[in-house]
């Protein structure tokens, strides 16, 4: 578990670098609901630290949203990238990941619900923070992880390489 951390305290951090982030992204004529999600948005949860936000953006603004985000942002996980999702890595002093999602798609409702139920389900938070400290195995931990998230939102489970 030593590549994991506890989440308390990262929230003020997490919500910095969202304000930080949004005036990046009104800079770049980038608009939309930015949030923070996963770990970091939960307390009490394990995470490594880093920080992830999610974009949501209207379902017709997608595809040009992601194209600008493209030019200014590398690319993340893209084996997890879906039509109705993309991932960006943002440069900072902390790792900082950004989901783009069109309001009211698959992955916006899973996103919002997953991390929803974690913060209010103690028992699915147990149930998270024993994966996250489970025995490693990337390929493994993201089937399990994308299965967890599937099963937490009520759907069925996605490819392991479209996990959260």
């Amino acid at each position: 578990m030593d590549e994991f951390m506890w989440s308390d305290g990262l929230l003020e951090l997490a919500r910095q670098t969202r304000d930080e982030v949004a005036d990046a992204l009104s800079a770049l004529g980038v608009h939309g609901e930015l949030g923070v999600t996963g770990g970091a948005s939960v307390p009490g949860a394990l995470t490594k630290g880093d920080i992830d936000l999610h974009l949501r953006v209207a379902p017709d603004a997608f595809r040009d949203v992601v194209a600008r985000l493209r030019g200014a942002y590398p690319v993340a996980s893209p084996l997890s990238w879906a039509a109705t999702l993309a991932v960006f890595d943002l440069p900072g002093h902390r790792p900082t990941g950004l989901a783009v999602t069109p309001v009211d798609s698959e992955h916006d409702r899973r996103f919002g619900l997953a991390w929803r139920l974690l913060r209010d389900d103690p028992q699915a938070l147990a149930q998270y923070n024993s994966l996250k400290s489970g025995t490693p195995g990337a390929g493994d931990y993201e089937r399990r992880k994308s299965a967890f998230f599937s099963a937490l939102a009520s759907e069925p489970p996605e490819s392991p390489d479209s996990a959260e």
